[in-house]
């Protein structure tokens, strides 16, 4: 079994729904306390053992690719200034040289044709997918526990979290096979089912571990909903020939995407933080 080496980031998205700051600032590049969503995306993949990221881009994207790269005036100033510990902390978030590949979508046609456009920088390995939207807050590092959970039973990994019965009509809900613990096999995959006829709490967010072979079906993909091709389509294809498994992710996922979700993140996140949180609830409670 080959291993998980590579991952990749579709970040082509124009964020709209966070207008007018993302007219020239990418929203992955908006920070949930003091890094931007993007590095906390690409800090679970490096924890997981990721060794090459593959970044999914658009037009006014650049600042991700300089995100990732040495600042070397900025790392000078600190060198100078005697600020040894965010020097220090600059060059541990930085990838190494080679470790980093950008490609263009060109068009927004969705995120099965994002995936797609990785293709040649994929090659012929399982690899993983992670939406920088969606934040995973946990013991452990969420990719990391589904590439544990591949090594034991093989084929496709789709990470899944429980939500309230009364919203499953909002997400792509997953029907298990068997039991709600562990890694169950996933049975069928519906996208925003209607309400009271989802089979499952149990919604995809964002993490996935694919074969290559998925290259092959968005290839010829026809448009989904939205006229975009819908990389959920081309799983339910390779779902006829290969097991797809779940990882039940027990913490907390945050839709940065959306204002109350990124507005939570940071809260959430903010607290975790020893210099932060005494301070940070008097305010809470004060606007309260």
């Amino acid at each position: 079994m080959k291993p998980i080496r590579k991952a990749v980031f579709p970040v082509a998205g124009l964020g709209t729904r966070f207008l007018p700051a993302t007219k020239t600032i990418p929203k992955e590049m908006l920070p949930v306390v003091d890094k931007p969503v993007i590095q906390h995306v690409v800090e679970e993949a490096r924890a997981a053992g990721i060794e090459h990221f593959i970044f999914v881009t658009g037009r006014g994207k650049g600042a991700i690719e300089d995100h990732f790269d040495v600042a070397f005036e900025l790392n000078a100033t600190l060198d100078q200034r005697g600020r040894k510990a965010d020097l220090d902390r600059l060059k541990q978030d930085t990838p190494l040289p080679g470790r980093t590949s950008f490609t263009r979508q060109q068009e927004p046609l969705g995120l099965g044709h994002a995936v797609w456009c990785a293709r040649d920088l994929v090659a012929d390995e399982p690899f993983a997918v992670l939406l920088p939207d969606m934040l995973h807050e946990g013991p452990t590092p969420c990719l990391a526990d589904m590439i544990k959970e591949r090594a034991h039973h093989g084929g496709q990994v789709i990470a899944a979290y429980e939500v309230p019965e009364n919203e499953t009509h909002r997400y792509g809900i997953l029907d298990l096979k068997g039991e709600t613990e562990g890694s169950p096999q996933i049975r069928a995959m519906i996208e925003k089912p209607q309400k009271g006829q989802a089979p499952s709490r149990f919604a995809i967010s964002g993490r996935y571990i694919l074969s290559p072979k998925i290259f092959d079906i968005l290839e010829s993909q026809q448009r989904g909903a939205g006229g975009e091709i819908q990389l959920t389509d081309a799983m339910v294809t390779l779902m006829r020939d290969e097991p797809f498994h779940a990882h039940l992710f027990r913490g907390h996922v945050y839709d940065t995407g959306h204002q109350l979700g990124f507005l939570t993140a940071n809260i959430a996140y903010a607290l975790k933080r020893p210099d932060l949180a005494h301070e940070l609830r008097l305010i809470l409670k004060d606007l309260m």
